[in-house]
């Protein structure tokens, strides 16, 4: 084994106090959350159950923490309420403060604004 392989390999957790795995080589049964979310579950209250990490050059590591698939629970449905809440929510990131039309797209918050607003010598001269 390699340096940094095995400083991120502790099976026991003996050494990170949960089972820590190198990146990519996780036993199977466990998932990160985004791999949950893609099997349509989510952790469902359990603790964490492990980690990989992946050795950085001058850093610390990148730390993924696992979950167990087998105790994961399906991910909830969205309501009529929660669409509606969503499409309000989006509504308002497209809206301008401004001139307070919907710009038809999510304005920058380095803008604060849609950029016709925030350029206007720019849409006068063309």
């Amino acid at each position: 084994m390699g340096g940094s392989f095995a400083k991120c390999f502790d099976p026991t957790g003996a050494r990170h106090g949960i089972p820590t795995f190198p990146w990519r080589c996780a036993p199977d049964g466990y998932a990160t959350r985004r791999q949950l979310r893609a099997r349509g579950l989510r952790p469902g209250g359990q603790d964490v159950a492990g980690q990989v990490l992946r050795p950085r050059f001058r850093r610390g590591p990148l730390v993924a923490y696992l979950y167990r698939v087998d105790q994961a629970k399906p991910v909830r449905p969205m309501t009529a309420a929660k669409w509606r809440a969503l499409a309000k929510a989006n509504t308002a990131r497209r809206t301008c403060p401004q001139c307070r039309q919907d710009a038809g797209y999510v304005i920058p918050t380095s803008l604060g604004t849609c950029v016709t607003c925030a350029y206007p010598e720019e849409q006068c001269a063309a």
